[in-house]
């Protein structure tokens, strides 16, 4: 599966458009949606942790995509301070989603 960073990596100006805007948050609430039935189906909350940690990976693979891209041709560097915040949001939002207590 395609982040919608890879998808739209050649043309990033058209994130903007509330179009594709709309596409993504209709993306994102389709994902929910797989990720609910998968752990309905199975009733396991291994697998609701299996796929928040590989959501992680991917989200940490995209930024040290951008290191390199910075650093390779001087693009702007990642915004790391809210990449971190949205990354804790993230975790936070699916354990309590999925009932799942880190504390």
């Amino acid at each position: 599966m395609r982040s919608v960073r890879e998808i739209f990596k050649s043309k990033e100006y058209l994130l903007d458009e509330p179009e594709v805007e709309k596409l993504i948050k209709y993306c994102e609430e389709l994902q929910d949606e797989i990720v609910e039935f998968k752990f309905q189906k199975t009733n396991n909350k291994e697998l609701a942790m299996l796929d928040m940690l590989k959501e992680v990976i991917k989200g940490c693979n995209e930024i040290e995509k951008e290191l390199i891209e910075h650093e390779r041709f001087g693009y702007e560097a990642p915004d790391y301070e809210a990449t971190i915040s949205n990354l804790k949001n993230y975790i936070y939002s699916r354990c309590r989603d999925e009932k799942i207590w880190l504390e």
